[in-house]
């Protein structure tokens, strides 16, 4: 899994704490290794990640290693990205995108924050 400093790595054992726990929302992309188009994803997320430090957190969680939490969300597909608003899923995205298009469809909820 591709990582950098501004995308946090999700376990099991850190997920309630860094994603349901959060003041803020909390976007989680579900990811593995061998998956291409997560891997265009990341430097779009890296920027949405530096650019939105204060209305957004950018984390990620690889589905191979961490299989419990794609479960319990039901993420069939890679990369899933979901937003935790609360503790709670608000939206959901599959697929890739360029940063134009996934700040759209961040719009609503990067507005509430």
């Amino acid at each position: 899994m591709i990582r950098t400093e501004t995308v946090t790595d999700v376990t099991e054992e850190t997920f309630d704490a860094e994603v349901l726990g959060a003041a803020l929302p909390v976007l989680v992309k579900f990811t593995a290794d061998w998956c291409g188009p997560c891997r265009q994803l990341t430097p779009v997320l890296r920027e949405i990640a530096e650019e939105e430090q204060a209305r957004l957190r950018v984390v990620q969680v690889d589905v191979d290693r961490q299989s419990p939490i794609s479960v319990r969300y039901g993420v069939l597909a890679t990369p899933t990205l979901m937003v935790f608003r609360a503790g709670e899923p608000v939206a959901s995205i599959v697929g890739a995108r360029p940063k134009r298009k996934l700040l759209q469809e961040l719009a609503d909820v990067l507005d509430r924050t």
